[in-house]
């Protein structure tokens, strides 16, 4: 197992889904399983098959989770320059095409979130990014084709 950087935000949100799962989730679904249960013949229960297949999700999301816990390293970002694109940099870039304007949070892959606008660093465009500084201009290579981008601020 490598080890994997992650934000001290992408930690503790992991950690705390994880403790809902184990602690919270485990006592609804066993909960479900005896209801299920007291409805008779567990063969023909639909109902029992349907509680035990949302069990072995959750625990199957419980080992995902326990795993990317255990490799997960919190970066100190005292010790990363504040004036380049690295891991828990907030990078924000105005696509030289076009002239709209993205923020993105550089975080590792398991904190990932296009919706929140989470890049994860080993994407194209989060390794296009890492390294560089505000006043650089940037060409990303992508599948849909290559992006220009020009680094506008970074922050932490």
């Amino acid at each position: 197992m490598s080890i994997s950087y992650m934000t001290r935000e992408g930690y503790d949100k992991l950690r705390s889904e994880l403790e809902h799962l184990t602690r919270v989730r485990r006592r609804e679904i066993a909960r479900d399983l005896e209801i299920a249960r007291s409805h008779g013949d567990i063969k023909e229960n639909a109902e029992y098959d349907a509680a035990k297949e949302v069990q072995a999700m959750n625990e199957r999301k419980i080992a995902e989770l326990t795993e990317k816990l255990t490799v997960a390293r919190v970066i100190d970002d005292t010790q990363i320059p504040k004036d380049k694109a690295y891991l828990g940099a907030r990078v924000r870039v105005r696509d030289i095409k076009n002239g709209e304007e993205e923020e993105y949070l550089l975080v590792s892959e398991a904190e990932a979130d296009f919706l929140e606008n989470k890049l994860s660093v080993e994407s194209p465009v989060g390794k296009g990014l890492l390294g560089h500084r505000v006043g650089d201009v940037l060409e990303i290579e992508v599948p849909a084709g290559l992006l220009k981008y020009e680094v506008l601020s970074i922050s932490r």
